[in-house]
């Protein structure tokens, strides 16, 4: 992984003159909100350590951010909405800074102060990387933090631009993330287990023909996982597939198998004939799927076989769910692994990794979370980096 410099890096070259600094810090707060309260605060915790580190040396700390998708200045996906949920979280003042006058608000502030501008994707250019917008940007702070792993996909002004016309570091939440992304499949210790799950082989097309280079053991969950079966000559019945796609699998299966990676498909799988909570469901041979019925999960054999897989291994990579978890009961095989896998975390044995949203909320539910040695936010850029492409606004921190 690219070398990066971090908030050391910039105390190391500014000391105690970044007390008198203005530092623009790129974070996420696109926080889930409903009647105009935030409804789940994680993005914001996640702020903390940078955001109070740099207001405790004396700077200014300038919080850049989006919200939303607005096509323009927008009432309703104004930041300051945030403002009352982000000041509890960090137990000090925010002020709001909106676009209009935002010079004068900013000369204001005092050492120390916190300041959250307006949406930055108010302004049209952010998202073009408009080098009008970076300046405009660029000329309210003296030092670049990118607090933002999640955006940082994505080259806009805000994560990408100013890191070239201002000294420029990763925070703390993006130098854990990318600590964290680096044992995984940067330099990972050996075995490797990847759990990909998801409705469509398509969307993770790019994840699947990098990892097979990467990984030990690929483990197919979700809907893939019956489009992988199919090309095994496994009839899936009224089950989610893309059938088409079958020649594409038939590739991944020959790359695997050249790289020495071994790829995991479940031999018992849960079925029912219509997908709804709690419908009657049977557990069957991949073999003996009725036409009429639907693969929801996989069963309790697999989880198992799976389970022994992660004994022997010492690095996960997870994206992805192993059933339709979101509807129970098939998101007993999800709860089921991610358990066993919080359980070697605990244990030493297992550094384990994982993100995207649905990954998230599947860990959540099954408690385990925290046991996780990372647990990423990050939807697309999490994406994108387990197809091992370079993202942007990690590229322009590079020492």
């Amino acid at each position: 992984m690219t070398n990066y410099r971090t908030l050391d890096d910039a105390f190391d070259e500014f000391g105690s003159d970044i007390g008198s600094k203005r530092v623009l810090v790129r974070e996420d707060l696109n926080a889930p909100m409903a009647d105009g309260v935030v409804t789940d605060d994680t993005r914001l915790r996640a702020t903390v350590a940078t955001v109070s580190e740099l207001a405790d040396a004396g700077a200014v700390v300038l919080i850049l951010a989006h919200f939303g998708r607005p096509k323009g200045p927008s009432a309703e996906l104004s930041l300051s909405h945030i403002v009352p949920a982000y000041s509890a979280v960090l137990g000090r003042p925010v002020h709001f800074i909106d676009w209009e006058g935002d010079a004068a608000a900013v000369a204001k502030l005092q050492p120390g102060d916190i300041g959250l501008l307006e949406n930055t994707r108010f302004f049209g250019g952010e998202e073009k990387n408009d080098p009008a917008i970076v300046a405009r940007f660029a000329s309210l702070g003296d030092i670049y933090v990118n607090d933002a792993f999640s955006a940082s996909h994505r080259a806009h002004a805000s994560t990408e631009g100013l890191a070239h016309v201002l000294p420029a570091f990763a925070g703390r939440a993006m130098e854990a993330e990318l600590n964290a992304l680096g044992k995984a499949l940067g330099k990972p210790e050996h075995p490797v287990a990847a759990v990909v799950g998801g409705a469509k082989v398509s969307t993770k097309l790019a994840v699947l023909e990098h990892l097979v280079d990467r990984v030990d053991h690929l483990i197919i969950g979700g809907g893939m996982a019956n489009t992988f079966l199919a090309a095994r000559g496994v009839g899936v019945g009224k089950s989610l597939c893309e059938h088409d796609l079958v020649g594409t699998v038939d590739a991944i299966f020959e790359a695997a198998h050249k790289a020495g990676c071994t790829i995991h498909l479940p031999y018992d799988v849960v079925v029912a004939k219509e997908f709804r909570a709690f419908a009657p469901v049977r557990t069957v041979n991949v073999h003996e799927v009725a036409a009429d019925e639907m693969i929801l999960d996989i069963g309790p054999a697999a989880v198992e076989a799976l389970a022994d897989v992660l004994k022997n291994c010492r690095t996960l990579v997870w994206n992805g769910p192993l059933g339709a978890f979101e509807t129970p009961p098939f998101d007993t095989a999800t709860i089921a692994l991610a358990r066993t896998a919080a359980a070697l975390t605990r244990e030493g044995s297992l550094v384990s990794v994982a993100g995207g949203g649905d990954t998230v909320a599947a860990l959540n539910q099954a408690g385990v979370a925290d046991d996780f040695t990372f647990v990423s936010t990050a939807g697309g850029a999490f994406l994108e980096w387990m197809e091992g492409r370079e993202l942007p606004g990690v590229a322009a921190l590079a020492a």
